[in-house]
């Protein structure tokens, strides 16, 4: 689905009109109306704002589709030899092998160390994103993860 369709939708299941949706966002009225048409689209910390605002994924927001991913890290589990294990030794459907392993966490972390260490991965020279925009990604990501959810940033899990 476009962005500009998905921004309808979440705002009209909200309930909002197009100024409340721009007030909840920092935003104009006039920012949101050109979102809907397909004129402008938001920027990435627009985008994070609207994920935590209205509890979706980012990539729904970037018209992504929505894959399996680690529940710990956001990384796409695209092949079976990038899951992690189960207890009992079984693949893991939830988490990658960096991750997880005989069903447990690799290593107590937070959250803002686990950006530090996917930015770390993403923000290469050749990767067709900078820095800051990683971040953002995974700052908005990792919150909507099985592992994160509820914690705080500086919260060992």
């Amino acid at each position: 689905m476009a962005i500009k369709d998905t921004l309808i939708e979440l705002r009209e299941s909200s309930g909002l009109t197009q100024s409340e949706m721009a007030e909840r966002l920092f935003v104009t009225r006039q920012a949101v109306s050109r979102w809907e048409c397909g004129e402008t689209k938001p920027g990435i910390d627009t985008l994070k704002l609207i994920a935590t605002e209205f509890h979706v994924p980012v990539e729904a927001l970037l018209d992504m589709p929505l894959q399996t991913v680690c529940q710990s890290c956001g990384m796409p589990l695209a092949s079976p030899d990038l899951l992690g294990t189960e207890a009992d030794g079984s693949p893991s459907e939830r988490f990658c092998k960096w991750c997880y392993e005989s069903g447990a966490y690799q290593g107590e972390c937070t959250m803002q160390d686990m950006v530090e260490i996917c930015v770390e991965h993403m923000a290469t020279p050749d990767a067709p994103f900078t820095e800051s925009e990683a971040r953002a990604y995974m700052e908005a990501l990792l919150p909507a993860l099985e592992r994160w959810q509820g914690a705080a940033p500086d919260e060992a899990r």
